[in-house]
């Protein structure tokens, strides 16, 4: 019976486990900037992503291993007899009697030149690069955390302006109540008002099933339970940008920055090391071993054994196996330079999109704002008509009907403009800077 072990398999059974990931915290109070963080560091992309950046280390671990000194023992107990006629020495023969041979070994090699081995562990690295940009981009994507916050806002004060408008409607409807028992207008006027009220209160009961809907899509976006409901800080606005806002500009700081581009830069340069690294298959390797051994039939009694061994490895030929995978990895560069071009394309277009969107957005809310005064200005003119009796309630209702347009114009046209914001700083890559 031989029990062997190798210094791999023992550094595996000691190693720490993989840590779980920690529960998520519920905040209390959430900002904008938090939730974007929030879905950076627990979202299930960027879990997953930094995930798959580890695994990508471990690969580097296991690329290095190759240049790295190779260690095995083995203890050997050989309980044993021997026919002494396999030998052919004529004064011995017959079967000798049982006898047991104990013995130790440690092997141990080691790379001293091995250009392609070399090469693979830089490609390996390369692509742990890659891997970790990806995670980064991942997180870049936590955008969408951002965009969910501002859709809860958005519907957070959308039904604050629909308990607006119900409070108006109510006041309309008072007045149109006490203006009919006066005798001053006719009952078509008050059942008018009655529906309008009805109305709005069907309005309001829309807007605060969308507000808790959203609120939902915003915890799934940052893992937390579906039953939290953390206190929203921030409020729609406009705040400015500081990045280049110039197309030209901002296409380069965008090509500069996004880690998906770079990501992709790496995966390029993995793929050309890993062809290089076939190519350098055709050049001699160096190496050394060595054996030390001990042996005999009593265990106080064993003779020690060594050997040692410089090596050079030339290869000649092997079915020309080798020129056709560097043929292959020639191959793969290709495909990879094009999916790097299409990536970089894609990151302009993204790029010049957000600064339309952005300045179409910013248009939006000035007109959205202007608009919203004069609906203000038109019921209370309305209003006063209808208090002073010479107009009917058609004209407060729609009056009523102009502001609660112009109250979700201006909501949305806000939103609007925080989506372009952070998409723009999406774009170019750099999320992280986004106040």
């Amino acid at each position: 019976m031989t029990l062997r072990f190798a210094l791999p398999l023992l550094l595996a059974l000691v190693a720490p486990p993989l840590a779980a990931q920690a529960p998520a915290v519920v905040p209390e109070r959430l900002s904008l900037l938090e939730a974007i963080a929030l879905g950076r560091q627990q979202g299930i992309a960027a879990t997953l992503a930094n995930v798959n950046a580890r695994v990508a280390g471990t690969r580097v671990g296991q690329r290095r291993a190759d240049i790295l000194p190779q260690i095995s023992g083995a203890l050997g107990v050989a309980p044993q007899t021997r026919n002494l006629d396999e030998i052919g020495i004529p004064v011995a023969s017959g079967v000798t009697d049982p006898f047991t041979i104990y013995s130790a070994q440690l092997r141990a090699s080691q790379v001293i030149f091995d250009a392609s081995a070399f090469t693979r562990l830089k490609s390996s690295s390369d692509s742990a690069q890659a891997a970790g940009l990806d995670a980064r981009n991942a997180g870049e994507l936590a955008a969408a955390a951002g965009l969910a916050y501002l859709r809860a806002q958005a519907a957070e004060e959308t039904v604050h302006a629909r308990e607006a408008d119900s409070a108006l409607a109510a006041n309309l409807l008072d007045q149109a109540r006490k203006l009919h028992e006066a005798g001053v207008t006719p009952v078509i006027d008050l059942t008018r008002n009655e529906v309008n009220s009805a109305a709005v209160q069907i309005q309001l009961l829309v807007a605060r099933n969308q507000r808790d809907r959203a609120r939902l899509d915003l915890m799934r976006a940052l893992n937390l339970p579906l039953s939290a409901s953390p206190v929203l800080v921030d409020s729609l606005g406009t705040p400015a940008v500081d990045v280049p806002t110039v197309p030209a500009e901002a296409v380069v700081y965008a090509l500069e920055h996004r880690s998906d581009v770079q990501a992709e830069r790496e995966r390029t340069d993995a793929v050309t090391q890993g062809r290089r690294a076939v190519g350098y298959e055709n050049l001699p390797s160096f190496g050394f071993s060595g054996l030390w051994q001990t042996s005999g039939q009593e265990t106080d009694d064993l003779d020690y054994s060594y050997q040692l061994q410089f090596g050079l490895q030339v290869p000649i030929l092997d079915g020309f196996r080798r020129q056709r995978r560097y043929a292959e990895q020639s191959l793969r560069l290709d495909a990879q330079q094009v999916r790097q071009r299409d990536v970089e394309q894609q990151a302009e277009q993204e790029t010049r999109q957000s600064l339309l969107d952005l300045a179409s957005a910013s248009d939006g809310v000035r007109i959205a704002t202007d608009r919203l005064r004069l609906a203000g200005l038109e019921f209370s003119q309305a209003d006063e008509r209808f208090r002073a009796g010479v107009a009917g309630s058609v004209e407060t209702t729609q009056a009523q009907q102009a502001v609660v347009n112009a109250r979700d114009a201006l909501i949305q046209s806000r939103a609007a403009y925080g989506i372009s914001r952070i998409s723009l700083y999406r774009s170019l890559g750099v999320l992280g800077r986004l106040q």
